[in-house]
């Protein structure tokens, strides 16, 4: 149970039934998880082109050949990547920065794969750079700092889109969302269907 507890997201009441569960279940299935664990420590490392995480490097996205090569979308953290991904809405590259910059917590910019980022754009003949760092206020600060190392190169560097959720309401959104929401307005298409 102290173990399962220092797991992101486990309190000790989850850990506890986590420990519980293994316990019940057969004794190879419990085993098969301690493999998996295992498996993954062994096998699974950063890709040296966008550190997202794979058993293969380069990655299997950066090894994709239909992937747009124009564009590197920068994300925080895998898990971010994976969201991307999953919508289907992207095609091109990625960039996994590893963190954000948060100086409170001793993450400076050296900490980060942003020098990584800039010889890649400069070497491949990037023309966008995609910044979908969180929108917080170490996101933001992360975004404006990839932004002025990139400005000088010659690429073009935007960022993803802020505001309102579809589905969401006004009355249940923060200022900020609705603040972000209004800043990052824009025109509606012949028959009012957004462009």
């Amino acid at each position: 149970m102290a173990e399962l507890s220092r797991l992101p997201g486990i309190g000790d009441k989850s850990a506890e039934r986590l420990a519980l569960h293994l316990l019940r279940v057969p004794k190879e299935e419990a085993l098969s998880l301690a493999r998996a664990i295992e498996d993954v420590r062994a096998n699974v490392k950063a890709c040296s082109q966008c550190f997202n995480v794979s058993e293969q490097d380069p990655c299997a996205l950066c090894s994709d050949a239909t992937r747009d090569r124009s564009t590197i979308c920068v994300v925080e953290q895998p898990s971010d990547l994976w969201a991307i991904e999953k919508s289907g809405a992207y095609r091109g590259l990625y960039h996994v920065l590893t963190g954000r910059i948060a100086p409170a917590d001793g993450v400076g910019p050296e900490h980060l794969t942003v020098s990584r980022l800039v010889e890649r754009a400069a070497r491949d003949g990037v023309r966008e750079v995609i910044l979908a760092t969180n929108p917080t206020l170490e996101g933001d600060g992360t975004a404006l700092h990839v932004r002025h190392q990139l400005e000088s190169r010659g690429v073009t560097v935007t960022r993803i889109a802020r505001g309102l959720p579809s589905g969401g309401t006004l009355q249940h959104a923060s200022r900020t969302v609705v603040a972000d929401a209004i800043g990052g307005r824009r025109a509606l298409a012949q028959g009012g269907a957004q462009p």
